[in-house]
């Protein structure tokens, strides 16, 4: 899953990207209102975790783009303890939360899977497709009885096509949710393929349907 974090504190945007990344989220940062500007205008996030007071502007600006934009990322504010004008601001235009500094890790992550699971898959905890249940807090995915062991990639890979099942999602859509910034370095899609064809064969070999289809020209549909 891909975040944004807009923070100009580096240190605790070093913190935070070190502790998301290796809770295995794909993680993007803009230290300034400007470039948040222009990575929200471009890309898609799961959630995107958004600091107040910016060095070039108020990040209540920036939510209000978003939604103007009609952009349905997930939104958690990053506060000083005592903004509460700010906070019910932010709820009133649309953040899903909010989050005070200072603040602990595991309380942000658990902060962002409550904001992805509500945003994506209405809250729940597992998301069933005909066999395939996937647990989203223990990570893990099933296949009729069995559990399948999938890397990272696989795993994000799959809760991306889930959350956007019956649609056709770009091979640069994928790239981005996958890579984040890296994927403007990537000159072939050579490792979408890889990690879409053994995604395809672990799921087929533990007794799954093949749901994901190649559309020509176009990207991949995960669909019955």
């Amino acid at each position: 899953m891909k975040l944004l974090i807009i923070e100009d504190e580096k240190q605790l945007v070093k913190s935070m990207a070190q502790f998301l990344r290796q809770e295995g989220y794909v993680c993007e940062i803009a230290y300034t209102a400007s470039e948040a500007n222009e990575k929200i205008l471009l890309f898609d996030y799961d959630c995107i975790l958004l600091d107040i007071s910016l060095p070039d502007g108020n990040g209540l600006k920036i939510l209000e783009k978003l939604r103007e934009n009609n952009k349905t990322d997930g939104v958690i504010m990053i506060t000083a303890k005592n903004s509460l004008d700010d906070r019910v601001k932010g709820l009133n235009l649309g953040a899903d939360d909010y989050l005070p500094k200072p603040f602990f890790m595991p309380e942000l992550n658990a902060r962002i899977s409550a904001v992805v699971r509500r945003k994506r898959f209405d809250g729940n905890n597992r998301i069933t497709f005909q066999e395939i249940t996937v647990d989203l807090l223990a990570k893990s995915v099933m296949v009729s009885d069995a559990e399948i062991d999938l890397t990272r990639k696989e795993y994000d890979l799959l809760i991306f096509l889930l959350a956007n099942k019956n649609r056709v999602v770009s091979k640069n859509a994928i790239a981005e949710h996958l890579s984040g910034d890296d994927a403007e370095l990537l000159d072939k899609f050579d490792f979408i393929y890889s990690h879409m064809k053994n995604l395809k064969k672990k799921l087929t070999e533990a007794g799954s349907e093949d749901y994901i289809k190649s559309v020509y020209g176009l990207g991949y549909k995960f669909t019955t």
